[in-house]
């Protein structure tokens, strides 16, 4: 089987949500648990002074639903 004929990975907002579903959506892209991916989240917000926050709504907002 070639590259070609595997199905490709969406990104959709997934349904393992907490707030929009965005952390659960990267962490099934990536193949994580979507804890992980939560937790770096609240880190690089709090390092980040709250730009994360921004981000994450970009996100919601770009990412389509399941």
């Amino acid at each position: 089987m070639s590259d070609l004929d595997k199905p490709r990975k969406r990104l959709v907002r997934s349904d393992d949500r907490w707030i929009g579903g965005v952390c659960g959506a990267v962490a099934e892209y990536v193949n994580v648990d979507a804890n992980v991916v939560r937790l770096i989240t609240v880190i690089a917000t709090i390092f980040g002074l709250g730009s994360m926050i921004i981000v994450y709504l970009i996100a919601w907002v770009l990412i389509p639903s399941e």
